[in-house]
């Protein structure tokens, strides 16, 4: 079996690391504030003043609204959500403002590895924060069935940021390759239980694969990973790939690939070759898994796939595509989950 690792063969970029640990900013990594004493006691700003004097005890109009702007990108399979400026922020500060910023998250998914956030925006209830913020490997079918939510947060000085108001979007709404442009009041939406169980995602891998005719072999590309649960106490994991063709394979079914030190969007660009006949494929599945990589203990298991004949979905139709198409390399993006695995390796 010949293992080939070829960072020229793809040309898709890796998305910038989106996740980071709790005592860091989520998108950037910029340290979060040091205390500080409370400031005085000022007025509001002149073009901030008329707004607060607006503010009286009815939450529909005290939360704000919120202007943003979803394409997806089919080709990509990327969801571009520009975040553009919030109107009307319910005053948090003691100053009459605020220090908002972004949050957003994709339902459902594994929480901290879809969450993305823009930057903070000081002393304001007017933020104008054109920045846009990319979800990578979401596919057609994700689209059926996730939400976007995106919540609107004070940042604390002493750490404990607070929530203004959220909206929620179901990303079925959205047309392929159209921006569609939202102007919303912001609801406080009570927030939804931490998701768990077999069938929590954690995160997307991109995988192509190709039968090639000349030399009887199944070709495996382990492309790259994004959106992956974070598994150490640092906020981040040291991800690697095995793969498994099965039955009756034995030890030549198995492959690994290289360990990517403290990241959750690792590149790998390895390739796998299978010596095997066309005609044996459809009886065979191909396992696919995650893992942390840990020092002297076991390794921690991430999330992972099958495909084959009797898989579903886009898992099915990767595999029946590579299956019909021989000599062409078929790129998909597939989640994955947690269920139907051993804890460690």
């Amino acid at each position: 079996m010949n293992v080939f690792a070829d960072a020229g063969l793809y040309s898709a970029a890796a998305p910038p690391e989106q996740m980071a640990p709790a005592a860091v900013r989520d998108e950037r990594r910029q340290p979060a504030a040091f205390s500080a004493p409370p400031a005085r006691q000022q007025p509001p700003p002149a073009e901030e003043e008329e707004g607060a004097n607006d503010y009286d005890s009815d939450e529909a109009t005290t939360l704000g609204s919120l202007e943003f702007g979803l394409h997806y990108d089919q080709e990509s399979n990327s969801l571009h959500c520009s975040i553009l400026k919030a109107k009307g922020l319910k005053p948090m500060d003691s100053n009459g403002l605020a220090d908002p910023y972004v949050k957003l998250h994709l339902l459902p998914g594994a929480n901290k590895s879809t969450k993305l956030r823009t930057k903070t925006l000081r002393n304001t209830r007017n933020p104008l924060w054109n920045e846009t913020l990319t979800y990578h490997g979401l596919t057609e079918e994700d689209l059926q069935r996730k939400t976007l939510r995106l919540s609107v947060c004070d940042e604390d000085k002493f750490g404990h940021n607070e929530f203004i108001g959220e909206t929620r979007v179901a990303l079925k709404k959205l047309k392929l390759n159209q921006k569609k442009v939202f102007n919303v009041c912001l609801e406080r939406v009570v927030p939804t239980g931490k998701e768990g169980g077999e069938h929590e995602e954690r995160g997307r891998i991109l995988i192509s694969l190709m039968y090639s005719s000349q030399s009887n072999n199944l070709i495996v590309g382990i492309v790259r990973c994004v959106h992956l649960a974070a598994m150490d106490a640092n906020g981040y994991s040291d991800p690697y790939v095995k793969i498994c063709l099965k039955p009756d394979m034995g030890k030549k079914g198995k492959c690994k690939t290289q360990i990517k030190k403290r990241t959750l969007n690792p590149e790998f660009n390895e390739e796998f070759s299978y010596d095997i006949k066309h005609s044996e494929l459809a009886k065979k599945t191909l396992d696919i898994s995650v893992w942390d990589y840990d020092i002297g203990k076991s390794n921690d298991y991430i999330g992972g796939c099958q495909l084959g004949i009797t898989a579903k979905g886009e898992r099915l139709k990767h595999w029946y595509e590579c299956l019909k198409n021989k000599d062409k390399k078929i790129e998909r993006w597939h989640t994955l989950y947690i269920e139907n695995h051993v804890a460690s390796d």
